[in-house]
């Protein structure tokens, strides 16, 4: 009997390896999504390209998502509240580049398949990003080129993320590569958010006499620095940055705004595919490239009419 029942056994793996399936289907019935800041209008997008691509898989699928507000702690607790679930798939967008990696690991012992977009994540089965080396090299790129290779330039930082730390890699090597550039900052954490951004411009501001160009990591960062200008009534500079929101834009199309330039980001298409590429591992597909970059684009008054942006019907 224990002979057969190996025979058996043994015919079904080399049945499923001859047709090309799994030797053991699963369906999509739950997935958890944890991301950066809910209040962020990007991983609105995020959350909704993630349900699309879910429903047009299983129409009943659950979905939780939740907002680790930056915190790592948050997170990993999220985490581990999805693995008790037992959900099948875990969409992350990760809030530290590295210490996450412990959990995301839990999760995959326990047999859930972890999908990283926006950042990357230790450990994560697939991963869809911006390529945000170059959205940061863009984004200073357009400062350099406005400056004409001469000022004193503000890198508004943020969050351990890798795209943030990515990012920051990309405009240090555009400023780097300009003797006639000073970076005046480029240590302040705006938290990647709108007050956050406000409350490092403020102190940047009331530091320095002048500045000739600002970089700030995401449109949330840039907005909060637009608005610290114009509170303490300081206009000699640009701001860049990085997603191409909504907001940008408006602040774009109606000239009015120091935000100059933004290396946009198409949150819904990354996220959505990261759930299709997440999905293929579910089912015992194994993805051509584990890690996918997506070219940015770089959005100013010039073409943002022609910019298919986050609202762009789908």
């Amino acid at each position: 009997m224990r002979n057969l029942t190996r025979l058996l056994l043994g015919s079904a793996a080399a049945l499923a390896i001859a047709t090309g399936a799994p030797a053991q289907d699963k369906e999509l019935n739950s997935i958890g999504i944890s991301v950066g800041l809910l209040g962020n209008p990007f991983f609105v997008a995020t959350i909704k390209g993630i349900e699309d691509a879910a429903r047009k898989i299983n129409p009943d699928v659950e979905i939780t998502s939740v907002s680790a507000d930056y915190d790592l702690n948050k997170q990993v607790n999220q985490i581990d509240s999805f693995i008790a679930a037992g959900v099948d798939i875990i969409m992350l967008n990760a809030v530290d580049a590295k210490a996450i990696g412990p959990a995301v690991m839990r999760a995959r012992n326990a047999g859930v398949v972890v999908a990283a977009f926006d950042v990357s994540a230790p450990g994560a089965d697939v991963t869809v990003m911006t390529d945000n080396v170059a959205a940061g090299r863009k984004a200073c790129q357009y400062i350099v080129d406005q400056l004409g290779g001469t000022g004193d330039v503000v890198i508004i930082n943020g969050p351990a993320s890798s795209s943030i730390l990515d990012r920051v890699q990309g405009c240090h090597e555009v400023f780097d590569a300009n003797e006639g550039i000073n970076i005046l900052s480029d240590d302040q954490n705006g938290q990647g958010s709108r007050d956050g951004g406000l409350d490092v411009m403020q102190g940047i501001l009331t530091r320095f006499d002048h500045i000739d160009g600002v970089f700030a990591i995401n449109d949330p960062t840039g907005i909060g620095a637009d608005l610290a200008a114009r509170q303490l009534k300081r206009s000699e500079f640009i701001i860049t940055a990085v997603d191409g929101a909504p907001d940008i834009e408006t602040a774009l199309a109606g000239g009015n705004s120091l935000i100059k330039a933004s290396a946009s980001q198409d949150p819904y298409v990354m996220a959505g595919m990261s759930l299709d590429m997440a999905y293929k591992v579910l089912i015992g597909e194994t993805p051509e490239n584990d890690t996918v970059l997506l070219e940015p684009e770089l959005i100013t008054a010039e073409n943002v009419g022609s910019y298919m942006g986050w609202t762009a019907a789908r």
